[in-house]
């Protein structure tokens, strides 16, 4: 894995997000919200920084980051997928879907391909179940979907 670059410019970043919320630790997870909105991940550098700024110990920045799913140590692709395991979609046969995107893609689960261009994850709920199994690319939601479709799907973002 590569290390993140903390250059001038990333510390403003991260100081402005903490300054927008008052540089209180009781803050945090607003502000690793924030931060990981302009950054995109928040890699060790990043929570080392953060602790920092916040004036707390970084173990609790970096138990606060791997504790909650919405927050990503690892830089996500530029399409995430995420691919419902909730018990409507489970029933239906997500991970059999989850399985035809690992081959498909040539990755893992939290994994993101060589070229940067897909990262795939799993939820619990994405909150359509009467579309079941689903799969999201970063906002647009695909119900209904079976692994024979996979290939489809993948090409809609091919480039």
């Amino acid at each position: 894995m590569c290390n993140f670059d903390l250059n001038e410019h990333n510390k403003q970043v991260i100081i402005d997000v903490c300054n927008e919320n008052g540089n209180l630790a009781s803050n945090v997870i607003h502000v690793l919200h924030g931060v990981q909105g302009k950054l995109g991940y928040l890699p060790a550098e990043v929570q080392e920084f953060v602790a920092k700024q916040l004036n707390m110990p970084v173990a609790k920045v970096y138990g606060i980051v791997s504790f909650y799913s919405f927050f990503t140590m690892t830089p996500k692709g530029k399409y995430p997928i995420d691919i419902c395991l909730g018990t409507a979609c489970h029933v239906r046969g997500s991970d059999k879907l989850l399985d035809e995107f690992k081959r498909q893609l040539g990755i893992g689960e939290g994994q993101t391909t060589p070229d940067g261009k897909f990262s795939l994850n799993t939820l619990r709920c994405v909150g359509a179940c009467s579309l079941a199994p689903v799969a999201m690319i970063g906002e647009k939601v695909y119900g209904r979907l079976t692994p024979n479709m996979v290939s489809g799907v993948i090409a809609e973002y091919a480039e």
